[in-house]
């Protein structure tokens, strides 16, 4: 069996690339498992891999539950975030170019992780999420702190319309002076979807613009869905 890494090394890069800059988000089918995807689930309930537990009803965030990882993180986890990192920094440079914005990002993930520590952003944001009948997640964009990253990753761990139903992914695009645009997705157990964090670049009549991007879950109507996200920035707290 291929590794996670030579699963990584083998993703169509270059496809993954046109779908962000064309559509904000890229689908790779089948990156983890059915094992792997169990393994994670089954981790949910051992205290020792968590730092914090955050209740979405509590903060109007949804109705679900999500928790955060410690540090060190689990190795199929700490090698995803480092290996994918590095071919999505070169499409995140591309975009700062567009958009004419003075960060760039550099190719090794420890560099990323340099920077946020520097600015006190030292607690991990990885989160693996859980809902129920009736979950759902309020749209929003994941940032924590002055450093950060504008892509994401989220795996998804449950099959759609076995495991549950109802629960799509979905992205919303603002666009200036305009009506949002939704995007409304149903990835598979073991796919990883890629998208952005919290803008991207659109070409327009003069040149690129940026335009706002938030995501979200809709309402689960039945059975249990869980997904794992991977943010590559660090936290403050």
């Amino acid at each position: 069996m291929e590794t996670i890494k030579q699963r990584i090394e083998a993703i169509d890069w270059q496809n993954v690339s046109s779908s962000m800059h064309e559509r904000s988000f890229a689908l790779v089918p089948k990156l983890l498992t059915d094992a792997e995807c169990d393994e994670l689930i089954a981790d949910y309930d051992n205290p020792d891999l968590y730092r914090k537990k955050m209740v979405m009803e509590r903060y109007r965030f949804g109705l679900g539950e999500y928790k955060y990882f410690n540090y060190p993180l689990p190795d199929l986890l700490q090698t995803i975030r480092e290996n994918v990192y590095s071919p999505l920094s070169t499409i995140a440079n591309k975009w700062m170019n567009v958009l004419k914005i003075d960060t760039q990002f550099l190719n090794n993930f420890a560099d990323l992780q340099a920077l946020c520590h520097a600015q006190n952003q030292t607690k991990p944001t990885l989160l693996i999420l859980k809902y129920g009948k009736g979950g759902y997640n309020t749209l929003h964009q994941d940032l924590y702190g002055e450093v950060f990253f504008p892509m994401q990753v989220v795996l998804f761990l449950n099959e759609p319309n076995e495991d549950y139903k109802g629960g799509e992914f979905v992205l919303t695009q603002q666009t200036p002076r305009a009506q949002s645009k939704a995007m409304v997705l149903t990835p598979r157990k073991g796919d990883m979807l890629v998208f952005t964090t919290n803008f991207r670049p659109v070409k327009g009549g003069k040149g690129y613009y940026r335009v706002q991007m938030k995501h979200g879950v809709s309402e689960v109507l039945t059975g249990n869905r869980h997904t794992l996200g991977i943010i590559f920035h660090d936290a403050l707290s």
